[in-house]
């Protein structure tokens, strides 16, 4: 199997995707003949033509409402807001429309739309390049939340999500986008939406993560070895819907839960973790909940590392859940 980066990966997804179904169409800003920012839909429109992958305005209420009505027709569109803080101005379009034309059409109509966007710190982008806005879309029944953490994953859900019937917004952590490489299968393959996947297996603690936090959430793990802690790592892949069976299972068997993500702590995803451990798990727990997270404010720059959670921050929760 070839060695990929995650945008290589999505690239191969999209291109098996194009080739396989010819209702599959590519629209956003500067994604045919720039290839996008970040360069994961380059070559595309070269290969499948400017009919299929179709560069639009800079108007992202546009992009997803043209993405609605080419659903509705037949089409199976795939749209990518350049970075995810863009996507407010399509906020009513995904909540209103995209989210409830199945429930406001009585199961007439599926309205199978893929919204790609990379999302996250990492990369100095600051406060308008950097934003995790996931947990204002979980709060919107009729969507799914996908967010990879590695390339072969990144492939198999996009597939899954174009593949599928409902509308999913697919978060790409960029600042993964080519740190790592691995091995990820030729041709078509999918990754069950809605499945977690135990990055490292323990007994001691679970480690709950997503996107770009899962690798750090392994770092701190294997710092916890010193310490004779064997930490679980729980990476949920897919926010909505939520394996909640995986998370209670690892909990209950643990008794201890960290949960780690990079958006501001006041209500995001977190909070959802913690209040479904404490309503189901609460008589396994041995130590409190603890989330590491971002901060309340709005994302810095130059004080990106400190904002971000870090691996010395996840060892540091890891201590105090095992020494409660």
């Amino acid at each position: 199997m070839p060695q990929m980066t995650m945008v290589q990966a999505i690239t191969d997804a999209l291109r098996t995707s194009l080739r396989d179904d010819p209702r599959v169409v590519v629209l956003g800003e500067d994604v045919g003949r720039n290839g996008g920012v970040f360069r994961v839909t380059e070559g595309l429109q070269a290969e499948f033509g400017a009919d299929r992958v179709l560069d639009t305005p800079l108007a992202e209420n546009g992009i997803v409402g043209g993405a609605i009505g080419m659903a509705l027709y037949g089409l199976k569109p795939v749209a990518e807001i350049q970075f995810v803080d863009f996507i407010y101005p399509a906020f009513d379009q995904i909540v209103s429309e995209l989210a409830k034309m199945r429930w406001r059409s009585a199961g007439q109509y599926s309205c199978p739309v893929v919204v790609r966007a990379p999302y996250g710190g990492g990369i100095r982008g600051g406060l308008y390049h950097s934003q995790s806005p996931e947990a204002y879309f979980c709060h919107t029944t009729g969507l799914q939340v996908v967010i990879p953490s590695t390339p072969a994953d990144a492939k198999g859900l996009l597939l899954s999500a174009i593949q599928g019937d409902d509308p999913v917004i697919f978060l790409e952590p960029k600042r993964l986008y080519r740190s790592t490489k691995e091995e990820v299968a030729d041709g078509a393959f999918t990754v069950p939406i809605g499945k977690a996947r135990t990055a490292r297996a323990g007994e001691h603690v679970t480690l709950i993560a997503y996107g770009a936090m899962v690798p750090v959430s392994l770092e701190a793990a294997e710092q916890a070895v010193a310490r004779g802690w064997n930490v679980e790592v729980l990476d949920l892949r897919t926010l909505l819907p939520l394996d909640a069976e995986a998370v209670l299972e690892s909990v209950r068997r643990t008794g201890r839960v960290v949960i780690v993500h990079e958006a501001p702590r006041t209500c995001g995803f977190g909070a959802e973790l913690s209040a479904i451990v404490a309503e189901q798990a609460l008589t396994s727990l041995q130590a409190p909940v603890l989330r590491v997270t971002g901060y309340d404010t709005p994302f810095p720059y130059t004080l990106e590392h400190t904002y971000l959670p870090d691996a010395r921050r996840v060892f540091a929760a890891l201590e105090h859940v095992m020494t409660y």
